[in-house]
């Protein structure tokens, strides 16, 4: 018995052969690790392009019956990606389920070992690469930002978010990090002081003909999968990042 990422005591089974993510990012994580380990994931599981398992529904309306039919030895879930509905009920039909919460970038570091253990599963070598990019603090000028996630309504990243955490390691602080909402809608008109507005490709699809002509300040349009997920993208994100919005301040300058 172990507790995963939320506390929950887990009694793991003796060996998993079979499993289904319903977050993007750790069904990336385990088709990387073990390929044919995964049989099922859900319809926005779009890493590795060649994925080829049964697709289960959404992360917020997963296919309870589906999952169940497939008979997994353990089923993959986050605490903010996944309904706690859902978990007790994927628990209630007699499956063992492993959630995941990381705050931070070192916590994403640490829970995705620990998930890929669960798993049966060693330290793989993009998780070395991930924890050496991510292991030298920035030494650079810093700069605040707003970082919407969707419009109609417009949102944003407020507090204790991963993407709040990973930004401010790149020398970005969020400027709604204090809010008392983790993802609390704005008023455009009303935001604090900023330099930069952040706007990543998920979960809205924001593009420079998307986005940025409601702010006055320079954009940066970002890849949302290396913004938001903790997987194998966390190997090369520092670096696409960094490139990403340097592209946007290079531009506003």
């Amino acid at each position: 018995m172990t507790c995963d990422d939320t506390g929950f005591l887990v009694e793991l089974p003796s060996s998993v052969q079979r499993i289904v993510s319903l977050v993007p990012s750790l069904t990336e994580s385990v088709a990387v690790t073990a390929p044919g380990a995964l049989v099922g994931a859900t319809d926005w599981c779009s890493h590795p392009a060649d994925l080829d398992v049964r697709r289960v529904k959404g992360t917020k309306n997963p296919a309870i019956e589906v999952i169940r039919d497939l008979a997994p030895d353990l089923v993959l879930a986050n605490a903010e990606e996944n309904r706690a509905a859902d978990v007790d009920a994927l628990r209630a039909a007699g499956l063992c389920v492993w959630v995941t919460f990381p705050t931070t970038v070192p916590e994403a570091l640490v829970s995705l070992e620990r998930m890929l253990r669960a798993c049966g599963l060693g330290r793989p070598d993009w998780l070395e690469a991930a924890t050496d990019a991510w292991s030298e603090p920035w030494a650079g000028p810093r700069t605040r930002a707003v970082i919407p996630i969707w419009r109609r309504p417009w949102m944003a990243v407020g507090s204790g978010t991963f993407t709040g955490d990973l930004l401010s390691r790149l020398g970005v602080d969020n400027v709604l990090a204090d809010h008392a909402e983790r993802y609390p809608k704005v008023d455009l008109g009303a935001l604090p002081e900023h330099d930069l507005v952040v706007l990543p490709d998920e979960p809205y699809l924001f593009t420079p003909s998307d986005g940025p002509e409601a702010f006055a300040k320079p954009s940066a349009c970002v890849s949302g999968r290396h913004l938001t997920w903790y997987g194998p993208s966390l190997a090369e994100a520092r670096t696409v990042l960094l490139e990403q919005l340097g592209a946007a301040s290079t531009a506003g300058s």
